[in-house]
This record gives structure tokens, C-alpha cells and sequence, in this order.
């Protein structure tokens, strides 16, 4: 069981998305290290060796091992996201806009929606600057457990040390759980409360094309169903 769990363990990639990201249909059926032309290729293939380096022979980016055009497959993903990053071996963190430590929270990587449950399901968690050099602390196996950068993290997303070493999905303290969210944007305002479906795991259908306000209300509906919390309204 161990050598098996060891061949077919992955590694996640966690990135703010560029406007020139390889999809499925760009990379399937293709060398990954002979794609050319843009930042997001090269994002890729960067990740990948990275991947590679560390002993693990598959390696997954939401930009490219998901159907978008396939709306039942977008639905299933967003369904099981927050399960696929708590499973992997590693999430491995890209920012693209940080150049040095000490500048972490300044990242745009921590204003983004879908980051926050990426960060909270994930077990372990490498961080690599936009020369993809570590964070910090190169032999370190998992920043979620190194004290200076849990620091840090924590003055970045305003989430406790025992959440993010430890989260478990669910309606416990809810509005803390929206809070964490309250400063984060999605490119799509719908998204706002899709990429909080596995935080609360919650299973809701995906409505693309609904209003902002529709999804957050479904969602909530669906907290105070369950949890009966009405703080969740106001957050």
C-alpha cells in the first residue's frame, strides 16, 4: 500500500491565473515541454519540473486538467476541489509577484477567491517566488509547519495558526469563515461563492450566468439551513 500510495501521489499547483494560461485543449495529447509562446506555458513547464525534481510523477494545474467547456465537468470540479487539494502529497504555491521574503502579504495571491480554500485543504504547502527559488527556508518540507512563515500567513489571510495547520471543512463558525473571504475577488463575481462550497462542504449546482448576489444567497440559505446561524447574515 505504501509504494502505491507513493507512485500515485501528486502534487497541486496554486497560482493567481495569468491572461495567457494553457487549457486542455492547448495541452492535451501534447509535450508539455514543447508548448511555446507564453508566461502561462512557462508557468507550466516550470511547475512540472519542479514537480518532477521532487519525486512525484504526476503534477496537476487547474488551467489545463480541467474541461471548462464541459459544464458538467466544471460542476464536478468545483464539487470536489477543496477534496483534490486535501488529498495531494503537495500544493505547491506560485507567486508570481513576489521577489524576496518579507513581502508574502503584499502578494495578489492572497486577494484572490479560489486561493483561500486551495490554502486550507492542502496538508502541505511549499511556497516559491516568482524565480521559482523557496519562499523560504529551501529544506523545509511544508511552510504550513515552519513558525516564521505560519506567522506571516497568518498576518496575511487573518486566519488562526490551528485553522491553517488544521482545517476541517463544515459549518463550524461560519462567519469567521466568510470573514476570511470578505476582502477576496473572483474574475467572475459567481465565483465569490462557488470557491467557498468545499470551506463549508456543501454540494449546490453551478450557475454561471447567475448574479453574484443569487450564489451568495443560496450558499448562505445553505448554512443557515444547516447550522442554524443567523450571524452569517451579517459578515
Amino acid at each position: 500500500n505504501e509504494a502505491i500510495s507513493e507512485f500515485f501521489g501528486f502534487t497541486m499547483l496554486s497560482h493567481r491565473w495569468g491572461g495567457s494560461e494553457p487549457l486542455l485543449r492547448d495541452t492535451e495529447g501534447k509535450r508539455i515541454y514543447g508548448l511555446r509562446g507564453t508566461d502561462g506555458v512557462a508557468k507550466l513547464q516550470n511547475f512540472c519540473i519542479l514537480a518532477l525534481r521532487r519525486g512525484f510523477r504526476w503534477a496537476w494545474s487547474d488551467s489545463c486538467c480541467i474541461d471548462k467547456d464541459s459544464s458538467a465537468e466544471l460542476q464536478e470540479a468545483i464539487g470536489s476541489m477543496f477534496s483534490w487539494y486535501h488529498r495531494s502529497s503537495l500544493t505547491i504555491v506560485y507567486l508570481a509577484d513576489v521577489t524576496g521574503t518579507g513581502s508574502l502579504a503584499h502578494s495578489d495571491w492572497f486577494k484572490r477567491g479560489w486561493t483561500l480554500q486551495e490554502l486550507l485543504a492542502s496538508n502541505t504547502v511549499l511556497f516559491y517566488a516568482k524565480d521559482w527559488s523557496p519562499y523560504v527556508n529551501s529544506s523545509a518540507t511544508n511552510h504550513k509547519t515552519d513558525p516564521t512563515l505560519l506567522k506571516e500567513l497568518c498576518k496575511a489571510t487573518r486566519i488562526s495558526e490551528q485553522h491553517l495547520r488544521n482545517f476541517n471543512p463544515g459549518m463550524e463558525d461560519s462567519r469567521s469563515r466568510l470573514c476570511w473571504a470578505s476582502h477576496r475577488r473572483t474574475t467572475r463575481p459567481e465565483d465569490t461563492a462557488y470557491s467557498l462550497f468545499g470551506i463549508f462542504k456543501v454540494q449546490l449546482p453551478v450557475l454561471y450566468g447567475e448574479t453574484a448576489e443569487d450564489a451568495l444567497g443560496r450558499l448562505l440559505a445553505e448554512i443557515i439551513s444547516r447550522s442554524g446561524d443567523l450571524a452569517v447574515l451579517d459578515w
